[in-house]
């Protein structure tokens, strides 16, 4: 992964206090429209405690987003990153690289090798920053994985989720070539906005791309890589 400069004024730092977890909870709770059960500050104490990664993202002294992740089987050598949010005001900014970035060095001083974690297929932002800018590998499509989620960004949709693998000493892996690309699944460009303008469209949109996806690694393909114009590029194993 490309170093990424930290913005000036920028600074990311431990959750080491009660008051530090807190305030993470509610930023968190903030970028998933005011639930605060995602990520409640007993099980995000607990967790920072225990020696997993939790960090706030700070501009100057305000905390405007945070990261938590905790270790996976085999446990020496694997993380799973649960959950990374940046406030509105703070988006589009990089931030999410910088807190990736962050997260490698964490655990490759700790004698990490992988990271996985899952983001929603339909979200096509999510999507090219997990496997074109960072180069991650999609590893399973995991059917309504969470169940039912009750915040402002799930709430009345189904949890679909990809997981990825991002291998942290390999280079990234690349967009395949068009030669290798068997099948593509397409994703809208803006699933958000669709959401708030029309929640039928929006279901629609989650079944046809789960039925075209699972249907594409039932016959043997896998996820290569994404497309801003095409979507999922499916290739062979």
């Amino acid at each position: 992964m490309a170093e990424t400069a930290t913005p000036p004024g920028i600074d990311i730092r431990p959750l080491d206090t009660v008051d530090e977890v807190h305030r993470a909870s509610a930023v968190l709770a903030e970028v998933w429209g005011g639930d605060r059960g995602g990520m409640p500050p007993n099980l995000l104490r607990a967790l920072a405690h225990s020696g997993n990664y939790a960090v706030g993202l700070y501009d100057g002294e305000r905390m405007v987003g945070a990261s938590v992740a905790f270790f996976a089987a085999p446990a020496a050598r694997s993380m799973h990153s649960h959950i990374t949010g940046v406030l509105p005001d703070h988006q589009s900014q990089g931030l999410g690289r910088v807190l990736k970035q962050h997260q490698r060095e964490w655990a490759l001083a700790r004698d990490v090798g992988h990271i996985t974690w899952t983001f929603d297929p339909l979200v096509a932002r999510n999507a090219h920053f997990n496997l074109r800018v960072l180069g991650t590998r999609a590893t399973e499509y995991l059917v309504n994985h969470y169940g039912p989620m009750d915040d402002g960004v799930n709430r009345g949709d189904e949890t679909d989720r990809i997981m990825v693998s991002w291998a942290l000493a390999a280079p990234p892996a690349p967009t395949p070539d068009d030669a290798a690309v068997v099948a593509s699944v397409v994703v809208p460009h803006d699933i958000e906005s669709l959401r708030r303008d029309s929640a039928v469209d929006a279901a629609a949109w989650r079944v046809r791309v789960r039925d075209e996806l699972v249907a594409h690694l039932a016959a043997g393909l896998v996820i290569g890589g994404f497309d801003d114009e095409r979507g999922y590029l499916l290739v062979r194993r």
